[in-house]
């Protein structure tokens, strides 16, 4: 194969002294995207690709088959406030979701769609807070990187605006007061307010009254003390009581504040629960007595639901209402308080080996009552339930073949039913799911998720294996249009449930994080072998992908090991790890990777850096780097600076390619640039593990509304 002439990269000469260790960083100056020969090398780059594009006889197969198996309609539950249900409907060819309301006689309208206000596309539906009643809604929308994200107040009933636009309220939580005319909220300061190049979160909790200017809105939580904090909002179903969790960027551990709004102006907030003390997740709600329930993994890693005096401090006086699983993490759980019910229930999902479970109990004493029927051995998401008061608990399955359908289960005749669905165009593969364990190099064993064709086949496969492992976010065997496509192709689609996700509970989540976050790369690297060494596949035939953090432990793995893969592709990701605090929100993620300013954290990170463990004259696998021109979360520099470096390290004769999209977020594209960026990366893997769509039939299944009821195959 011919060797790639990349565009030149001048390689400084700036050498960084840490703590005694001098750091090379030849190319800081590709940091500075406003600079003259930084938008020429990047455009140079954006040529390459695209030359390198236009020879991929395959792509088009590739982007017919992503469009067969791409679901579409409605994928999530509704939320039922009062007599009014409200949903999101994303049809086939539409380029961003919208916003449906269904009054009580079913009828249903449109009440928000993004096309119209912005044809092009780039302005997505990103949340929306229907009031108590139901009679208004809170919408947020946002448009591509643009660091804005507004709240604007809608009547349900004219679709006309009646509050806001509120400003700087990105990444926020909302919670209505009752009666639908004020609300808490989370919003940044105000950029006068901050220095020029103040880059923390710098969010406030602020009140805003319906029909009043935002400049009115009072600040009830939150300071110059507390600079990178997230915040969420609850306040009890009668108004009387506001708890607000505080959590410094993604840590595991939050403090939580409660206060009786005697003056909702002016909260006298109470901290109960101590982060730094308890070093554990607490997340509170409000029962109909005044007092909390609190979900946590406080002295339980799988986690447990405990019932607390809203006034009590000491965690020694938690009741336990339902112990930890060790074997099943906690997922979430939901209040069904209707009084029709014989008696208030918690309904409990929980993840056993990837497949999830629902458990009844008796919201008083925890007492387990029944166990509600699934469609199959699938997963379960956003349980939901009607507000004030509910007996129906809407939740989200899906499987590998089964597209995300809406299901109702009536907790009075105890029936679960089919609402709607998620639908492709018509076909998807049939796939074999099952999950493995694989023994990590110091003998613990890991979850690995294996998506084959239905028919057998000995003979080894071009395997895309994914992995994440980061922030405590565990994998699933969820449905996956990419998984569907390359499987579809013939291959085995794989998920390695690393160390540092969430998949065994918080105790995973530690055991990969900080001082241990090369453990989540070497067990990368360690499933690669097991797949190799069981003869499911080859070096030559087998490719990487991570997302965002995904992104970090892909590029940080095929740096140690190149030898083991054909291809890799990173989404978004983070390469360089001495610098990533100054990038994105990188520095709110200091408690996941450790932070440069401590000498100890700066060997944890200078120890599978990939930026900085790119290795001269070594012969590298087939990269594909991608990421938005502006990315608020990560930043562009880490994609630009590990291109620069690899293209200059690389000895081998597969391509270092960097594809860059303008217009889009971080990990929210529009309908159509999301598919076609699918298309490219299966194309690349597939160009360079051998795997062709154009010579596999696929024995295809019709997705019509009765799911798929096939369980997950355990092998030993």
């Amino acid at each position: 194969m011919a060797r790639f002439f990349y565009p030149a990269a001048w390689r400084g000469d700036v050498v960084e002294n840490l703590f005694g260790l001098p750091i090379s960083d030849p190319y800081r100056w590709l940091e500075d995207s406003d600079d003259a020969r930084v938008r020429d090398w990047t455009a140079a780059q954006d040529r390459l690709f695209r030359a390198c594009r236009a020879g991929w006889r395959e792509r088009r197969s590739w982007a017919s088959l992503v469009d067969q198996v791409s679901s579409s309609g409605v994928s999530e539950p509704p939320m039922a406030r009062g007599p009014v249900i409200f949903l999101a409907e994303q049809l086939r060819g539409d380029e961003q979701r919208r916003l449906l309301v269904v009054d009580a006689e079913g009828n249903r309208r449109v009440l928000v769609d993004p096309m119209e206000i912005d044809p092009s596309g780039r302005t997505g539906l990103y949340a929306w807070w229907p009031s108590r009643e139901g009679e208004r809604v809170a919408v947020q929308m946002e448009v591509a990187e643009q660091p804005g994200s507004d709240i604007t107040v809608l009547d349900v009933r004219t679709g006309e605006t009646v509050g806001g636009p509120l400003p700087r309220a990105r990444n926020t939580s909302l919670a209505w007061l009752p009666g639908g005319d004020a609300f808490y909220y989370v919003s940044r300061v105000p950029d006068e307010e901050l220095a020029p190049d103040d880059m923390r979160l710098q969010r406030r909790v602020r009140l805003h009254r319906i029909g009043s200017p935002w400049q009115a809105d009072t600040v009830v939580f939150g300071g110059d003390d507390a600079p990178d904090h997230y915040y969420g909002l609850t306040v009890s179903a009668d108004g009387r009581h506001l708890a607000i969790t505080a959590t410094v960027g993604p840590a595991s551990h939050n403090d939580v504040y409660v206060a009786e709004l005697i003056d909702p102006e002016a909260p006298r907030l109470i901290k109960i629960v101590d982060g730094h003390t308890t070093g554990a997740r607490v997340l509170p709600r409000f029962l109909a007595d005044g007092d909390l329930l609190l979900v946590t993994d406080y002295q339980a890693p799988c986690g447990r639901i405990c019932v607390a005096d809203r006034h009590d401090t000491d965690p020694a006086a938690w009741r336990v209402l339902v112990a930890e699983d060790p074997q099943a993490p906690l997922d979430e759980c939901l209040v069904l308080d209707d009084p029709a019910l014989p008696r208030p229930l918690l309904l409990v999902a929980r993840t056993r080996h990837g497949t999830s479970v629902l458990t009844m109990h008796d919201l008083a004493t925890g007492r387990p009552l029944t166990d509600p029927p699934l469609p199959g051995a699938g997963v379960v998401s956003s349980l939901r339930t009607n507000i004030p008061h509910g007996h129906h608990a809407w939740f989200s399955y899906c499987d590998a073949t089964t597209p995300p359908t809406v299901y109702r289960y009536d907790a009075i005749g105890g029936q679960t039913e089919q609402e709607t669905c998620a639908t492709t165009a018509g076909h998807t593969p049939e796939i074999r799911s099952r999950s493995v364990r694989y023994h990590a190099g110091d003998g613990t064993e890991i979850t690995l998720f294996l998506f084959t064709p239905a028919e057998e086949h000995q003979s080894p496969r071009p395997t895309l294996l994914y992995g994440y492992g980061s922030f405590g976010m565990p994998m699933r065997p969820w449905f996956s249009p990419m998984a569907a496509a390359w499987v579809g192709a013939g291959g085995t689609y794989a998920v390695a449930c690393v160390r540092g996700g969430g998949e065994e509970g918080q105790h995973w989540h530690d055991a990969g994080r900080g001082p241990h976050k090369h453990r989540a790369v070497s067990d990368l690297n360690d499933a690669a072998t097991w797949l190799i060494d069981t003869g499911r596949t080859t070096r030559e035939q087998l490719a990487i992908h991570g997302q965002s953090a995904g992104g970090l432990l892909v590029t940080a793995a095929a740096t140690q090991r190149p030898d083991l893969y054909a291809a890799v592709i990173a989404e978004g990701p983070l390469c360089d790890m001495v610098r990533y605090e100054h990038f994105g929100l990188g520095c709110t993620w200091t408690d996941e990777f450790g932070t440069v300013s401590q000498p100890e954290h700066l060997r944890w990170l200078l120890g599978y850096s990939p930026y900085h463990n790119v290795t001269p004259g070594g012969s590298y696998p087939a990269f594909l780097l991608t990421g938005a021109v502006t990315d608020l979360q990560t930043g562009e520099a880490h994609v630009t600076k590990m291109c620069a470096a690899l293209q200059h390290a690389t000895g081998g004769d597969r391509p270092i390619l960097m594809r860059r999209e303008p217009d889009t977020a971080h990990a929210a594209f529009p309908a159509s640039k999301e598919r076609a960026l699918i298309a490219d990366i299966l194309t690349f893997a597939g160009k360079y593990t051998g795997l062709s769509p154009e010579k596999t039939t696929m024995r295809l299944h019709e997705t019509v509304a009765e799911p798929h009821r096939d369980g997950l195959v355990r092998e030993p």
